[in-house]
């Protein structure tokens, strides 16, 4: 069957697997994705959506390293919004709903175009190792395929076990088998392996929903896009919609409870603390008299529907009995009910900064398989280690991102660092430096370090020089020119501030918190400059936000070159923890257990001290 070994082989087709491979393959590396239903590439398992708080950053910076997860976005979405304009740009985040068929359609065609990337579909069963090194595959028919590095990324599929109430079958996906083999194997030679759950909610037939009496949520008025490439730009969306539950449905439900497998002890693992079961809500929350409840459409033509905020695991007539209690639901017809599954993972603590095991060599973990939640998480990791299992076997420096680079640093230190012991699920408040790492700007901060690797093209260089080369200027045009007082006061009392007495630098009006670039480029003179520049509207962003929030961004700069200075104390590989006498009990165990790398990355261990640290900064003679 496989004459040649390949360079990477990649477990799983999801959204980590999906990057994985296409990273790989466009660097360089003969690819092979070995995924169970070549049909269900590029999945969206749970809501037909990408992005949101702190993940649309995320999908954002894959798009500027070079990923594919933006580009297939912008091409499926059909509704897309830019949540938290309310509050600064650090907070700004964007969204889509996408087209859950069309976009697996898309991540397919898109994988099957790259000449680097064959595909074979047959579970994997087990790793060749040898030497400590992995050096191929084992499937479930019996074949063996060697590769020089092999990136795991098997999502809830590992020992996956589906709970509908008291009922329960092995699954990692509703309709799709669960794969073994590869835990038992792992764990024989000394990784450590636990368990986690995560729930789906159930679909209904559109048709059957009364639309008028719910709250419509259309998409923005200029929708916006993920990639900074020329990807097409929305002219038409599909709207969502709101909806309550009520005490009735409340009451409904809890009915089931002594058929949850949550309640009844059928399920022991931990779920998502930020995307609770609707049984776990009104359990939880017992206060409240309603949820929200989100309608999403699955597609531009299907009449498939999404229950957003619905996700259960209780019996199936349970379900069925309280989703009609919710206004717009009484007459819904159930397409397949919601339900919970519980799967394998690998607490990251194992892995480097790499994604690659500290067990054995060119072995890479991303995803769910880390503790993740999420598809804007795994993509992001399956990108980083497909990048890093290329440059390894070609015998390249590692691909790293510190915690000011981007919110895929933030990840990844996390994982490995803190580890995690729930589904761990990305939040702006995990960054130190959201500022920095703001959506608008992720093609600045990584687009030339991809760039530096191969994987960022030459156009996509070109065109980020141009669009701040374009902003830089603006910049600079408003600061020599001056605007009259009769040109922007009434914008300034219509809104409750000082009015000027005199002209001033443009520059200085943009600084005042009650007055937008938007005012200033009704102008006719500065109408005229953005139309002989030809400026679009994410050099205008970058305008707005370089003016108005210089000195925070300037701030938080200096703070992280401090923390560089920390990541640049490296810790010997080899160090005895031992011999630090000093030092608490649980920083020596944590420090023998996680060997972390830079003293910046030992201060960040949970249970660690600032004196543990002081102390390591003395015997390490700083």
């Amino acid at each position: 069957m496989f004459q040649t070994a390949y360079d990477v082989i990649v477990v799983g087709g999801g959204h980590a697997g999906a990057e994985a491979a296409a990273a790989a393959a466009n660097l360089g590396s003969k690819t092979l994705l070995v995924t169970m239903n070549l049909q269900a590439i590029g999945q969206m398992s749970c809501n037909p959506a990408m992005g949101g708080i702190a993940k649309g950053q995320i999908v954002r910076e894959i798009d500027a390293l070079g990923g594919m997860s933006g580009i297939i976005t912008d091409k499926t979405m059909i509704q897309f919004k830019m949540l938290n304009m309310s509050k600064g740009p650090a907070m700004w985040s964007p969204r889509a709903q996408s087209d859950r068929m069309r976009f697996a359609e898309e991540w397919r065609l898109s994988l099957e175009r790259n000449h680097n990337v064959d595909f074979f579909q047959d579970m994997v069963s087990g790793l060749l190792i040898e030497n400590n090194k992995v050096v191929g595959v084992k499937t479930g028919m019996g074949m063996t395929i060697r590769s020089k590095a092999v990136v795991l990324t098997n999502g809830t599929f590992l020992n996956g076990l589906i709970h509908v109430g008291e009922k329960q079958f092995g699954g990692g996906r509703m309709g799709e088998k669960q794969a073994t083999g590869i835990t038992e194997q792992l764990t024989s030679i000394g990784f450590e392996s636990g368990r986690m759950k995560t729930g789906t909610p159930p679909r209904v037939d559109g048709r059957s929903l009364d639309f008028s009496k719910m709250e419509e949520q259309a998409g923005d008025e200029n929708p916006g896009k993920f990639s900074y490439t020329q990807t097409p730009k929305l002219t038409k969306q599909r709207s969502c919609y709101i909806t309550y539950t009520n005490q009735n449905v409340h009451d409904s439900l809890r009915e089931g409870f002594d058929r949850s497998p949550m309640f009844n002890g059928a399920i022991q693992s931990t779920g998502p603390r930020y995307c609770p079961s609707i049984e776990d809500k009104i359990n939880r929350f017992a206060e409240r008299e309603r949820h929200q409840i989100f309608a999403e459409p699955e597609g531009w033509d299907t009449i498939e529907y999404y229950v957003n905020g619905f996700s259960t695991s209780l019996p199936d007539d349970v379900q069925a009995k309280a989703i009609r209690m919710i206004p717009g639901f009484e007459n819904a017809k159930i397409f397949r009910p919601g339900y919970a599954i519980e799967y394998d993972y690998f607490p990251p603590t194992q892995l480097k900064h790499t994604l690659e095991t500290k067990l054995i060599d060119n072995l890479y973990f991303a995803g769910q398989i880390n503790g993740t939640t999420g598809y804007e998480e795994a993509a992001s990791q399956g990108l980083m280690a497909g990048i890093n299992a290329h440059l390894k076997i070609h015998e390249k420096d590692p691909f790293i991102l510190q915690r000011n680079d981007a919110y895929i640093g933030v990840l990844i230190d996390d994982l490995i660092t803190k580890g995690t012991e729930e589904p761990y699920r990305m939040f702006t408040s995990r960054a130190e430096y959201r500022i920095l790492l703001r959506q608008d700007n992720a093609d600045e901060r990584l687009t030339p370090l991809s760039h530096a690797i191969g994987l960022s093209t030459e156009d996509r260089m070109k065109r980020l020089e141009e669009k701040y080369t374009k902003a830089a200027q603006m910049v600079e045009h408003l600061e020599t020119t001056s605007i009259l007082p009769n040109q922007i006061n009434p914008t300034i009392e219509e809104r409750g501030g000082s009015p000027l007495n005199q002209s001033v630098k443009m520059v200085n009006v943009l600084t005042r918190p009650e007055v937008q670039l938007s005012d200033i480029t009704k102008l006719e003179s500065i109408q005229d400059y953005i139309s002989q520049n030809e400026l679009d509207e994410e050099e205008l962003e970058q305008v707005e936000v370089q003016v108005k929030y210089k000195g925070y961004i300037r701030k938080e700069k200096d703070n992280a070159d401090k923390l560089k200075r920390l990541e640049n104390l490296r810790i010997p590989k080899d160090f005895d923890y031992s011999q630090v006498k000093s030092i608490s009990t649980e920083a020596r165990q944590k420090f023998e257990k996680i060997r972390p790398e830079t003293i910046a990355q030992a201060s960040r261990i949970s249970g660690v001290s600032p004196s543990d640290i002081s102390i390591l900064l003395i015997f390490m003679g700083r």
